[in-house]
């Protein structure tokens, strides 16, 4: 696990679906089993050998920059990189933090929790000889829509909105990108990482890693109960167990 790469968490969304939950306090710090749920991350994240972490923050993220402080007592170093006046998406969001990441890095969505090897996906990217790497998962439609089509091996379609039956694999959360990436994303402007995959597949820069064990998030009240499960105590049962669609 050594020579690991900074992660940038993406942490700036308003957790709609989490609400009345998400209206005091960024969804990173929605309590899962009796504490925020950044820190359970955290642990993870230090867990895999990762030491450097930027927060991409947003709504409410002096909430999250208060708890999570400079990462040391989880062995972290972290710093942070804010939208500002106006939200700037998953992908101008990565691009104001570059900065603070150096020539490459992971990517992590600030819901979700995700015990892969870590090392391997890093080697696998080391070793790729492109821009980006999407890990993906074999769901079947299962743990939420699929949206990744292989073929030997290699993405062939990736599409958040205009989902086909051939595709059996999901985005798994976790990618890994070099800086220049997202050259092309204007600074200061919105923009959407699910777009820069789409535009790297097309000029054939991204390259995939299949992960084995399931993905959790926390963006829904199903997502939450399933984390809770898999950290070892039972979901309230006051909460809502139907998954949103």
């Amino acid at each position: 696990m050594s020579d690991m790469l900074p992660v940038a968490i993406l942490a700036g969304g308003v957790a709609s679906r989490l609400r009345p939950l998400s209206d005091r306090v960024p969804k990173s710090l929605v309590a899962v089993c009796g504490e925020p749920f950044v820190a359970h991350q955290a642990r993870l994240l230090a867990a895999r050998g990762i030491r450097r972490v930027v927060v991409c923050s947003g709504y409410l993220g002096h909430l999250l920059e208060a708890f999570l402080g400079n990462g040391s007592r989880y062995g972290l170093e972290v710093a942070y990189s804010a939208d500002g006046a106006r939200p700037l998406g998953t992908a101008g969001a990565i691009r104001q933090a570059l900065p603070l990441l150096g020539d490459a890095f992971f990517v992590l969505y600030g819901d979700s929790y995700l015990p892969c090897d870590w090392d391997a996906v890093k080697e696998a990217f080391r070793q790729c000889g492109r821009s980006a790497l999407m890990t993906v998962f074999r769901n079947e439609d299962c743990w939420d829509a699929s949206n990744v089509e292989l073929a030997d091996g290699q993405i062939v379609r990736y599409d958040k909105l205009a989902r086909r039956p051939t595709m059996r694999h999901i985005d798994y959360g976790l990618g890994v990108f070099q800086a220049k990436a997202f050259h092309q994303v204007a600074a200061g402007e919105p923009a959407d990482l699910a777009q820069v995959y789409q535009q790297l597949l097309a000029r054939k820069q991204l390259a995939c890693y299949e992960v084995a064990e399931r993905f959790y998030e926390i963006g829904s009240f199903a997502g939450l109960a399933e984390l809770e499960q898999r950290l070892g105590r039972k979901p309230s049962s006051s909460r809502p167990l139907t998954r949103a669609g």
